[in-house]
């Protein structure tokens, strides 16, 4: 099954290493020369598998084709390699520095999944190798995959630039909006009803509020972005598998204080 979360990139790189968001469900992790030498079965009349090597060649090409590079990335095979998962961190030269889009990227040589990619401030492949992103796209492997495939992955690229402005929009607005402790105090109560965070993590919240770990969220004072950034401290001690819905419900309680669509 395929779930649609906004999760802000500033939540889970700043959590959890790439690698850790991808591998955590039990998979290799594989270098970029093990999966071009993962064998590909071969095609029936109704069956057309894809090489694992050909869809990410096939997306990193067309990233870069779009003025985006590279930053970061992790890979895994699970199974007889006969499933594979990538995580690319993108980068241009206009972007932020606190955020990065990402695209995901899913293939399988034994019929479990399509072949996919999924976009997204940020993209998790969770326990059940479900697959999350603002943006999923797929494809069965049947007769014209190989036809399809190119204009499937531009179809995801193509939306970069509309995240990417979506998600600027929506940390300026963090960081230009200032609350008071009273505020701040009704949204962490708000935030357990909404099951943000657990009551017993509210201490935690508070502290970073009141004094953030890191100097940056001190600068401009108590912001919005301040608070975001209290609770996203919070979720480091929390469980990965529950990081897209509490992110989603996060945004959902910060951006209407902005006047962001929520």
């Amino acid at each position: 099954m395929t779930a649609f979360f906004e999760i802000g990139l500033s939540i889970l790189l700043k959590v959890y290493p790439m690698t850790n968001l991808l591998m955590h469900c039990g998979g290799s992790h594989v270098t970029r020369d093990d999966i071009a030498n993962a064998p590909t079965p071969d095609r029936t009349r109704t069956w057309v598998p894809v090489p694992h090597h050909r869809l990410l060649e096939l997306a990193q090409t067309t990233i870069e084709g779009q003025g985006y590079s590279v930053t970061n990335q992790a890979h895994g095979l699970w199974g007889n390699a006969d499933r594979y998962f990538g995580l690319m961190e993108l980068a241009s030269q206009h972007e932020a520095d606190d955020y990065r889009l990402v695209l995901g990227l899913r293939n399988s040589h034994d019929k479990t999944f399509p072949a996919s990619l999924a976009l997204g401030s940020q993209v998790l492949v969770c326990d059940n190798l479900s697959f999350y992103g603002e943006v999923v796209l797929t494809r069965k492997h049947t007769r014209f995959i190989e036809r399809d495939l190119p204009g499937i992955v531009a179809q995801a690229v193509g939306r970069l630039s509309e995240m990417r402005f979506q998600q600027d929009e929506r940390i300026d607005a963090y960081k230009q909006t200032r609350i008071q402790d009273k505020m701040a105090n009704d949204l962490l109560v708000r935030a357990v009803d909404c099951r943000v965070i657990p009551v017993t993590q509210l201490p935690h919240v508070l502290k970073e509020w009141r004094e953030p770990s890191h100097a940056e969220f001190t600068e401009d004072g108590r912001t919005l972005w301040r608070l975001f950034n209290a609770f996203t401290e919070s979720f480091k001690s929390r469980s990965l598998e529950r990081l897209p819905r509490r992110s989603q419900a996060l945004h959902g309680l910060l951006d209407p204080i902005c006047q962001l669509a929520a």
